[in-house]
């Protein structure tokens, strides 16, 4: 295992924990190593209910303790202000959070799940990690995607295919101040369109109307659908659009997040 250096060193740490792919199995692969290890989740408005779930799930299945911990970050006005670098805020925000819980908890050090494919050039929000002094075990071990979808598969996760997620402040344009109903209206869209049939798709909120981003192999489901979208989407919106440009998924492009 290319983490038992890490877990040799650090027997005990705690997880900011998703219960995404990469933290599923930096708490897996520590907890079958031996470590005391515990994960922490930070539930704001920007996480739907069924990442809590999730991580709630696994980390029973797992045997992990996690703390659950909500904060209001809309209340920062950094993060409500929505600059370009309201990635860096939050994040900021959220580990200061995790770290004061870990040390009343008794844990010096605190990881996180960024992997050696997510490019430090284009995440903000990883200045704050390196500030706080967070460690980021797959990126130091060079730790790529792919390879940690392989060793979850191999380890019988079944985050192993889980999409990729971004909070739900990506859906809010950068420089539109971010506001509780508009979170909680996509969040709403989201589902509602989740229990149509569609998967690892985006609803973007753009003056009011909904711009649906789906992977182009739902191109076809959402033409046989149209009336059932409009009917679903338009007590939410204003107006529903779809773009023809179709998203790009990780399992369409390996080499990305």
């Amino acid at each position: 295992m290319k983490l038992d250096a890490f877990f040799a060193e650090n027997p005990r740490f705690a997880l900011a924990y998703s219960g995404g792919v990469d933290s599923t199995y930096l708490l897996s692969a520590a907890k079958e190593y031996g470590c005391d290890v515990k994960a922490y989740f930070i539930k704001s408005i920007f996480q739907p209910q069924f990442e809590l779930d999730d991580a709630r799930r696994m980390a029973y299945m797992l045997s992990a303790p996690m703390t659950v911990e909500t904060i209001e970050i809309l209340k920062n006005p950094d993060v409500a202000a929505n600059s370009p670098d309201r990635c860096y805020h939050c994040k900021k925000a959220i580990f200061t959070r995790i770290l004061e819980l870990a040390h009343r908890d008794g844990y010096t050090v605190v990881c996180d799940g960024t992997n050696a494919s997510d490019d430090a050039g284009d995440r903000a929000g990883m200045q704050a990690l390196i500030e706080l002094g967070v460690r980021s075990p797959l990126r130091e071990y060079d730790m790529t995607k792919p390879e940690i979808r392989s060793l979850s598969r191999a380890a019988g996760l079944y985050t192993h295919d889980k999409p990729s997620y971004a909070c739900l402040a990506t859906r809010i344009p950068t420089g539109t101040e971010i506001k509780a109903d508009c979170i909680d209206t996509v969040a709403k869209a989201e589902e509602a369109l989740h229990v149509l049939g569609f998967s690892d798709f985006r609803i973007r909120f753009f003056s009011g109307a909904a711009r649906i981003q789906l992977p182009e192999e739902q191109f076809r489901t959402a033409f046989d659908k149209r009336r059932k979208i409009l009917d679903t989407l338009y007590p939410y919106f204003d107006a529903v659009f779809l773009d023809l440009l179709p998203r790009k998924t990780e399992f369409q492009t390996p080499d990305t997040y």
